[in-house]
């Protein structure tokens, strides 16, 4: 599933290209995950003005107005050139522009754009008003975040994949930054200490940032806009590297189950 930084790369592969134009027509394929909220001719002749983020979705802000939130879902991933191939049959979503078209590819179709008139459309609070921070904006504050940690009794790998206390930091990237703060990820968040809170907030940051600069994780098929494909995988501390010895200690890295996902952590380096 793509995470934070695979969306903030495959915004960056197309946000300055897509910037200002205008759209020409709208195709639809199969359903996705939510209805569009409008009719694909109300779009037509409107102008994307920017390409923003709000965790893992995509803002395509519209002008005179309105805007189409996009997110990948498990499968999904964007494509933006103006000489793409007839859509085949997993491309459910094209945007044609007078800069190029951007085509939704989503095999699952967990995917979705939807058209909202506004932040305060009752839609786009639905999808995004129970989003926590920014990691990598200076809306992350460590007070905020440590006082959050206080509140929370579940184990700090739950909390950090729930988005709520701080949003984008999934299943991959929760796994690398606990390792980095050096912290168990059964352990309960209300129990951290302030330093420790501290690590992981720098973790956090330092893990995201790392990932986005590599091009984000490409475990199966992610590739950016562009066709680009990710790095981050190949530096990983922990992540799928299950009975492989730690790279700072040898102790074998161990795997477990949390909320049906995979953690893997180091049981010496993290307490």
């Amino acid at each position: 599933m793509p995470e934070l930084p695979e969306v903030e790369v495959t915004r960056r592969s197309f946000a300055q290209a897509i910037e200002n134009a205008r759209i020409l027509s709208v195709r639809l394929g199969k359903p996705l995950r939510w209805p569009l909220g409008c009719s694909p001719e109300q779009l037509v002749g409107l102008q994307v003005r920017t390409v923003g983020r709000r965790g893992k979705y995509l803002l395509l802000e519209l002008g005179p107005g309105g805007c189409l939130l996009l997110h990948l879902g498990m499968s999904g991933s964007l494509r933006f050139a103006s000489d793409l191939p007839p859509p085949g049959v997993h491309d459910h979503f094209d945007l044609v522009t007078t800069h190029g078209t951007l085509r939704l590819n989503d095999p699952r179709r967990f995917g979705a754009m939807v058209h909202v008139n506004g932040p305060d459309d009752p839609r786009a609070r639905k999808l995004l008003g129970r989003l926590g921070m920014e990691p990598l904006s200076d809306a992350f504050e460590l007070a905020v975040f440590q006082a959050g940690l206080r509140q929370r009794r579940a184990a700090i790998k739950q909390v950090l994949l729930a988005g709520e206390l701080v949003v984008g930091v999934g299943n991959i990237y929760a796994s690398e930054a606990l390792f980095l703060a050096g912290i168990r990820p059964q352990r309960a968040a209300a129990s951290l200490s302030r330093p420790r809170a501290a690590r992981l907030h720098g973790a956090i940051r330092e893990v995201l940032g790392r990932a986005v600069e590599l091009g984000g994780s490409t475990l199966r098929d992610f590739s950016s806009a562009d066709g680009t494909a990710g790095h981050f995988q190949l530096q990983a501390m922990v992540y799928g590297r299950e009975q492989q010895p730690c790279r700072i200690c040898a102790t074998p890295i161990k795997q477990i189950r949390q909320g049906q996902r995979s953690t893997y952590y180091c049981p010496r380096c993290q307490t």
